[in-house]
Parts: structure tokens; sequence; C-alpha cells
């Protein structure tokens, strides 16, 4: 499994989403993907409270602690790399948490409009 190339929405440099904890496909901090990632696990989203709850709340529990895997389960204020489809669905919504574009794939592009996620920036409107 060979990571795409690691570009960022911007056409930069793709920088680090979260290390605590690791998040990211390969488990290495970084939104990267690959053919094999299927989720398309590229956008770099801040957590909140109203997004772990839909999150869970349509099938994908992120903040229950899950042992078995080693994961503590998520909270607010948390970076982790979401599902491209998961953010769209979420941000149709109105419930979709921040997102940090430096550390967002440009694959997440072929899922998710620029423009959406520009309005969901960290610091954005």
């Amino acid at each position: 499994m060979e990571p795409e190339e690691s570009i960022n929405v911007e056409g930069g440099p793709l920088t680090v989403c979260g290390m605590d904890p690791v998040t990211g496909f390969f488990r290495d901090g970084h939104c990267n993907t690959c053919a094999a990632d299927q989720g398309s696990h590229t956008v770099c989203a801040v957590m909140t409270e109203e997004f772990l709850a839909f999150s869970k709340y349509v099938g994908n529990d992120l903040s229950t602690p899950n042992p078995v895997f080693g994961f503590a389960g998520l909270k607010p204020g948390d970076r982790w790399c979401l599902c491209a489809g998961r953010f769209l669905q979420a941000a149709d919504e109105g419930c979709a948490p921040r997102v940090d574009l430096s550390a967002t794939h440009r694959a997440a592009l072929e899922i998710v409009p620029l423009e959406v996620l520009h309005a969901h920036a960290e610091g954005g409107a």
C-alpha cells in the first residue's frame, strides 16, 4: 500500500492532522490515502460534540473507547482524518466540524467540493 502524493486541497504539502490521538489511514498523523482506503479518510477535522453525536447516530461511534483496537475514543477538540463522504453528509445536515485545509488531502475533492471545505475551514465563516 503506497500512499498517493501528499498534497493538500490548496496544492501545498500535506501537513500533520493529529498525533494525539494518532490519526490517518496509515496511522501516521496525516490524512494520506491510497487505493485500499475505500473510505477516503482525507478530511482533517476538529471534532465537536455535535459532530461526534451525529456520527454515532448514523452508525460510526467515534467517541466510545474500543480497547481491542487501542482506540481511546475521540472528544471535542481532537483532530481526526474523517471519511470524505461522512464529512459531506455532516455538512449537508448542518453539523460538520471545522476543517484544517492544509492537512486535508486533495483526494477529498473527488467527494467534497472545495467551496464546502472552505465554508468549514478553521478560522472561516
